[in-house]
């Protein structure tokens, strides 16, 4: 199984509940390759400037307690 057709012919052969485990399983591999592009950024210090803007707000007042957010929907 080698090319992307192969495996979307495969996947619909599978029940939904097994769709669905794999949906979780390729979710978990994207959060995984978006964490480490995170790392990598942060080390290259390509967030250096988004980190100062939110230090910036922080400072300011410019900003909302998450604890405050998540207790007034």
């Amino acid at each position: 199984m080698n090319t992307i057709e192969e495996i979307e012919v495969a996947v619909r052969q599978l029940s939904a509940q097994d769709r669905l485990r794999l949906a979780e399983r390729l979710q978990d591999v994207l959060w995984e390759s978006w964490d480490l592009q995170i790392e990598r950024d942060a080390a290259a210090g390509r967030l250096d400037s988004l980190l100062a803007e939110v230090d910036e707000d922080i400072a300011a007042g410019r900003t909302t307690p998450l604890d405050e957010l998540l207790d007034n929907p």
